[in-house]
């Protein structure tokens, strides 16, 4: 048997949030027997308006003892419940994909399948919005955290974050370098491949400067200056599915400070409304085949709730996947792995949990290929289950007002997306791997909220007729109610716990 030798460099190439999250979740996982140098250069920009999350970055943040209204603090920013999906079923309806669950368990059948039977009998008006504790909460403009104790109405409710990336990684930096990561500033030029089996070697800087590694993270953004110029991974092009290529972003001044992300359908595309302390972000996410760039920021200028605060950016991107994450090795995490439209705001969690499943089969420096076939079988799965979730937003809804709508209706989906339509549709049923991402509240949200309801209730919901269901119900709503005028407004909540600093003079 050969020795364990542990690895003794990490190269991170590229900062941002995906470099930063790594060197910070990478140093406080091998602590500093292993050297970690970050190279990123001030000259090239990052994408930066990733700026809403999903309820894993808490446990990103926990596990690196992140404490939260400083992290709120010098982030800029704010809390979030879930999405407002405004016109993605049809023009001028709407709907709420909450973190958190429906109503409140009383039987053992699950309630979405009493408050199914009960809706398609008549028996009860208004949408399941009416039962979330996500939705009651957003609405009334209320913010606070969830109770632990788990008979209350109040624990049935999760929560994200809304932040600046940018602050993010400046945040995440000085947590690193205080944990011994070495940051380099310059641009790479140059990657030394090894004759003897194409490992990467070294990378050299403008300034002449070779850094070398033994295990390399490709933080370098859609170019994927080393998984795929240098190593050639190859890509995989969902565009067929999910057809929107650019996104124009611009920031404005802070109009209503929502706990939530509103994303609203245009005629060729949608556009984000994300809140910060300090300003809101929005973008209009578009097919450049249905409008030019010119005109989506127009359209986007012209439905702003305040004051540009700059002139529009525009990002270009495929979305679609690496064919392999880890080549020899490196690692592509972020951009350079994978773009996922930002529909479901899961771009730092592919970050987050790319980073995790590295540490998990961290190689020693044998780097046997077994570890890398493990994390792409993983990660093309994670990649293909949060696909399919964004293409149900698409291809279900009864918009046929635009070309782009009308090709969404008319387009096939992938056949594991298609099984879990049928079944929903057919009784109600859900089906799903249990490593999914996006658990049931996420699925029956967007199934109702556009348009895709079952022919009958789940079995076993009819056959429990002696459950006082009705009862039941109004209870809930009752309990809802009064805990949401009980709760402080998100604004209060975030004067009174975590108010960012005012800039310096």
């Amino acid at each position: 048997m050969s020795p364990v030798i542990p690895l003794k460099s990490i190269v991170i190439v590229g900062g941002g949030s995906a470099g930063w999250m790594a060197a910070a979740a990478l140093a406080d996982a091998v602590g500093r027997d292993c050297s970690i140098t970050l190279i990123e250069s001030e000259a090239i920009g990052t994408v930066g308006v990733g700026e809403a999350t999903i309820p894993p970055i808490r446990n990103f943040n926990r596990r690196l003892g992140i404490d939260e209204a400083t992290f709120v603090r010098e982030t800029q920013g704010s809390f979030k419940l879930g999405i407002e999906f405004v016109d993605w079923g049809r023009q001028g309806h709407r709907y709420f994909h909450p973190f958190g669950q429906y109503g409140a368990e009383f039987d053992q059948v699950p309630f979405y399948h009493h408050w199914m039977r009960e809706s398609l009998e008549g028996r009860v008006a208004g949408p399941i919005d009416d039962f979330s504790m996500c939705w009651a909460m957003a609405k009334a403009g209320k913010f606070t955290h969830p109770s632990s104790d788990r008979r209350m109405i109040q624990s049935t409710f999760d929560y994200a974050y809304h932040f600046d990336a940018g602050l993010y990684a400046a945040f995440l930096r000085k947590f690193a370098e205080a944990r011994g990561v070495t940051r380099l500033e310059g641009r790479v030029v140059n990657v030394a491949l090894r004759a003897a089996d194409g490992f990467i070697e070294s990378v050299t800087l403008e300034s002449g400067v070779a850094i070398e590694g033994e295990l390399f993270i490709d933080c370098s953004g859609f170019r994927g200056l080393l998984i795929e110029e240098s190593l050639e991974a190859g890509y995989d092009n969902w565009q067929h599915w999910l057809p929107c290529d650019r996104a124009v972003a611009v920031p404005c001044e802070r109009g209503d400070f929502t706990p939530y992300t509103r994303s609203t359908a245009k005629a060729a595309g949608w556009q984000w409304r994300i809140p910060l302390q300090h300003r809101t972000g929005n973008g209009y996410v578009h097919c450049s085949k249905f409008i030019s760039e010119d005109e989506a920021s127009a359209e986007l200028l012209s439905t702003l709730d305040g004051k540009a605060l700059s002139n529009p950016r525009t990002l270009r991107f495929v979305t679609g996947k690496r064919r392999e994450f880890w080549k020899r090795n490196c690692v592509a995490i972020g951009l350079s792995a994978g773009f996922m439209e930002p529909l479901e705001s899961t771009s730092l969690h592919l970050i987050q949990y790319g980073i995790l499943r590295l540490i998990a089969l961290l190689p020693d420096s044998a780097m046997s290929p077994l570890l890398a076939r493990e994390y792409n079988a993983q990660t093309t799965s994670e990649y293909e289950r949060i696909r399919d979730f964004l293409i149900l937003h698409y291809k279900a809804g009864e918009r046929q007002d635009s070309e782009l709508w009308r090709y969404c209706a008319a387009m096939p989906v992938p056949d594991s997306l298609q099984y879990k339509i049928d079944h929903f549709r057919s009784a109600g049923m859900l089906v799903s791997d249990e490593r999914e991402l996006f658990a049931n509240p996420s699925w029956i949200a967007v199934y109702l909220g556009q348009g895709i309801v079952p022919d009958r209730a789940p079995a076993l919901a009819n056959m429990r007729t002696q459950v006082p269901v009705a009862e039941r119900l109004s209870a809930i709503r009752s309990a809802m109610d009064e805990a949401v005028v009980a709760m402080p407004t998100h604004a209060d909540f975030i004067t009174r716990r975590c108010a960012a600093l005012p800039p310096a003079a």
